[in-house]
């Protein structure tokens, strides 16, 4: 008898701390950590600082949005990137699996830039893992593989450079 209870117990605790709760609504906000360019020929990152901000519904589809800038070495010039997003969170009872998509721009920030360069179209597709802390409560780690293309004006040129890469962050979720 003494065996059936301690299983029972053991698996009501793990059971009710490394699910999630399920929240009516989730705000989670998280920051890039690292950004590689798939092509190093063009560019090399210095640092990247920016804010991910996304919301869920109870229907387990969210939106979201992001905004970062990532320095590039051995210049002053940052390449900023927005996005929006749409993105789907996996009914996995262990851990927060989210895959999603992503659409938006990307500009290249320098003295005279906006004059050399266009405006930039940029998506993306991205997964995150999130453990839960506590119930409605998560920590999570991101990545997102960004297809960009800039192009200078047709005054400079019109050559068009890959500034695409992988993109991985760190954030937190609460639901309520």
């Amino acid at each position: 008898m003494k065996k059936i209870i301690l299983t029972a117990f053991t698996a009501a605790i793990l059971l009710l701390f490394s699910s999630p709760a399920y929240a009516l609504f989730t705000v989670s906000a998280g920051v890039p950590f690292s950004h590689s360019f798939a092509d190093t020929e063009v560019a090399e990152s210095d640092g990247v600082s920016g804010l991910f901000l996304a919301a869920k519904l109870p229907i387990m589809v969210g939106v979201g949005i992001e905004t970062y800038k990532t320095k590039l070495k051995g210049s002053t010039t940052t390449l900023a990137t927005s996005m929006y997003d749409i993105f789907y969170q996996l009914p996995i009872p262990i851990v927060n699996l989210t895959l999603g998509l992503g659409m938006g721009s990307t500009e290249l920030q320098c003295v005279g830039c906006s004059t050399t360069y266009d405006k930039g179209t940029a998506t993306q597709w991205y997964t995150s893992v999130g453990i839960p802390i506590f119930p409605f409560f998560d920590a999570h780690l991101s990545l997102r593989r960004v297809s960009s293309k800039i192009k200078k004006t047709a005054a400079s040129g019109g050559t068009e450079y890959d500034l695409g890469g992988t993109v991985a962050g760190i954030g937190i979720a609460f639901g309520f």
